[in-house]
C-alpha cells in the first residue's frame, strides 16, 4: 500500500530542542504585528525582514559591531572569530557517522545507477592534488607548509561539492519510502533502490529543492534518476546553462525574479502543500549537512595515504567557500570531530555576499548582507547568499578560526591563475578558496592568529567546490577578463 512519506524528525530529544532554538528567529506569525496575507511566500520573507530589521535597531550600540563598516565599503578583510572553543559540544555525532556508513554502503547503488561511475570503487572521493606553481604565482614566498587542492570540482555526475549532502539526503528520503513501503528490509542491499518495484513508488512522489545552480544540479539529477520527479526552484539570474543541463536530464526548473531566498522559500511552500513531496532545504536539512560532515573522514584517509600527519606540530588549515553554509559548514564539523584544535578552517565570501560573517558577527540575531546595506550581487553565483543558515551558523560560532571576503575581480584573476599554473578549471565561488593561504598570512588579523604557530610543517587545503561541468565556452569568457590582481587584507 502506497503510504506519504513519514515526517522526518531528529532522532535525540536535545538535538530537537536545540535546533528548534535556532530556527525561532526565522519565524513570527504575529499578525497583529505584520498585517499581511497568509499563505505568500512574499509576506513572509517581508515579515522576517521586518523582524529583523527591529531586532537591529533594539541591539545595544556597545554590540554592533564596527566590521559591518568595513563589510559596507566592501574592501577584503580577513576575520578571526574568537569565540571558537577548543572541545565545542558533539551534539551531531550520531548523525554524522550515520552518513558516513550510508555513503559507504551505497556505493555499488551509485555505480549501477551511473554507468561512468562503475570503473571507481569510491564514486564519490575527490583526489587530493599537490600544487606548487600556483603558490608561487600569486606571490606566496613564505616558509610555511604545503599546498594541496582537495578537488571537489572533480567529482562525476554533479560536478561539485554539493554531490556528497545532496545525494545523501536524496538516498535517505529514497531508503526511508522503501522501507516503509516493504520494498527495502533491513538486511537489504541499497541497490534495491534501483529495482524496478522502487522506481514504482518513487515515480508518485516530487524532491524539490531551492538553488543557486550545484546543489539542484546533484538533487535533481539523483531524483530522476532513481524514478522521482524532481523539480528545482532558481533565481532567473543563475546561470543559464545550469538551468539547461538540468531540464536536459529530465528535471523541471522553475525560475524566479527574486533572489535564492524567495526560490528556496516559494519551493518549501509548494512543497509544504503536497503529502508526496519532499523539500530539500539547504537552509536547515540535518541530512544534507551530515553528508557533507561525512567528507571529513575521507580527507583524513588521503592525508594518512600521503603520509601526513595532523597534530599540534602539524596544523592543517583549510579554506572553504561559503554560501548558505551548509557544505563548508558540514566539513568544518567533521574536520573539527576528528582533528580538534590541530584543523583550522576559514571559510570564503564575496564581499557583496558574506552572509555567513554578517550572522556570526550578529550573534544569534537572523541578519541578512541587505540589512548592513549590501545588495548581494557577485560573480560568484554559488555564494550570492543574503542570509546564513540558522542551523549552520550556532555551530560555526564554536568550530570555525575565521572568514576572509573577496572582490569578484579577485576571483577571475585566480581562476585564471589556477588554470594556467596547474591546468585546475574551477568557476568564480570555487576560486574563492584560492585566496585563503595567503589571506591569512598577509593581513593583521591573520598575522595575529599565526603568532606562535608552527608552520614549516602545516598544510593548507584549498577546497575547490565546482567548476568541471562548466561548458568550454562559458570557460573562455571566464579567462578572457582581465581582473588587476589580489587586493591586500584589512
Amino acid at each position: 500500500m502506497l503510504r506519504a512519506p513519514s515526517i522526518h524528525a531528529a532522532s535525540q530529544p536535545a538535538l530537537r530542542a536545540y535546533l528548534l532554538v535556532q530556527l525561532i528567529p526565522e519565524e513570527s506569525n504575529d499578525n497583529s504585528i505584520f498585517p499581511f496575507k497568509e499563505g505568500t511566500f512574499r509576506s513572509r520573507l517581508i515579515r522576517q525582514q521586518i523582524i529583523r530589521k527591529l531586532r537591529l535597531k533594539m541591539m545595544d550600540a556597545s554590540h554592533v559591531p564596527d566590521r559591518f563598516d568595513q563589510l559596507r565599503a566592501r574592501k577584503p578583510l580577513f576575520w578571526i572569530n574568537n569565540a571558537q572553543r577548543l572541545s565545542p559540544d558533539d551534539l551531531l555525532a550520531d548523525a554524522v557517522a550515520a552518513a558516513e556508513r550510508r555513503m559507504f554502503a551505497a556505493r555499488e547503488l551509485l555505480r549501477e545507477l551511473f554507468p561512468q561511475l562503475r570503473p571507481s570503487s569510491n564514486p564519490l572521493r575527490s583526489p587530493l592534488i599537490q600544487v606548487t606553481k600556483f603558490p608561487q604565482s600569486i606571490g606566496w614566498n613564505l616558509d610555511a607548509g604545503r599546498w594541496l587542492v582537495k578537488a571537489d570540482h572533480l567529482l562525476p555526475v554533479a560536478g561539485s561539492i554539493k554531490a556528497r549532502g545532496g545525494f545523501h539526503e536524496v538516498i535517505v528520503f529514497a531508503e526511508r519510502l522503501a522501507r516503509e513501503n516493504g520494498i527495502l528490509n533491513v538486511d537489504n542491499s541499497l541497490i534495491s533502490l534501483a529495482g524496478r518495484n522502487a522506481r514504482d513508488l518513487f515515480s508518485h512522489y516530487s524532491i524539490v529543492t531551492g538553488s543557486t545552480g550545484n546543489l539542484g544540479l546533484s538533487i535533481g539529477l539523483m531524483s530522476a534518476v532513481l524514478g522521482f520527479k524532481a523539480v528545482v526552484h532558481m533565481s532567473k539570474d543563475a546561470k543559464a546553462w545550469k538551468k539547461e543541463r538540468l531540464r536536459s536530464s529530465g528535471v523541471q526548473v522553475i525560475e524566479h525574479a527574486g533572489d535564492y531566498a524567495l526560490a528556496v522559500e516559494s519551493g518549501r511552500q509548494l512543497a509544504e502543500a503536497d503529502p508526496y513531496a519532499h523539500f530539500v532545504d539547504d537552509e536547515r536539512s540535518m541530512d544534507l549537512f551530515a553528508g557533507y560532515a561525512a567528507a571529513a573522514i575521507e580527507l583524513q584517509s588521503q592525508l594518512a595515504e600521503e603520509g601526513i600527519v595532523v597534530d599540534a606540530d602539524h596544523p592543517l588549515f583549510v579554506y572553504i567557500p561559503c554560501g548558505v553554509g551548509g557544505a563548508p559548514g558540514g566539513i568544518t564539523y567533521g574536520l573539527k570531530r576528528l582533528f580538534g584544535p590541530n584543523v583550522h578552517c576559514f571559510f570564503a565570501e564575496p564581499v557583496a555576499s558574506p552572509c555567513m560573517l554578517v550572522q556570526l558577527l550578529s550573534e544569534d540575531i537572523a541578519t541578512s548582507v541587505y540589512d548592513v546595506g549590501l545588495d548581494n550581487r557577485t560573480e560568484a553565483d554559488g555564494l550570492a547568499v543574503a542570509q546564513a543558515s540558522m542551523l549552520v551558523a550556532p555551530l560555526m560560532q564554536s568550530r570555525l578560526s575565521g572568514i576572509y571576503t573577496v572582490h569578484d575581480e579577485q576571483l577571475y584573476w585566480l581562476l585564471a591563475k589556477a588554470s594556467q599554473t596547474e591546468g585546475i578549471d574551477v568557476e568564480p565561488s570555487a576560486a574563492a578558496a584560492f585566496a585563503g593561504p595567503l589571506a591569512l598570512a598577509t593581513s593583521k588579523a591573520g598575522r595575529s592568529f599565526l603568532r606562535g604557530r608552527m608552520l614549516a610543517d602545516a598544510t593548507h587545503i584549498v577546497w575547490t567546490t565546482g567548476g568541471s561541468l562548466v561548458p568550454e565556452r562559458e570557460r573562455q569568457n571566464y579567462l578572457m577578463k582581465e581582473p588587476p590582481g589580489l587586493m591586500p587584507w584589512e
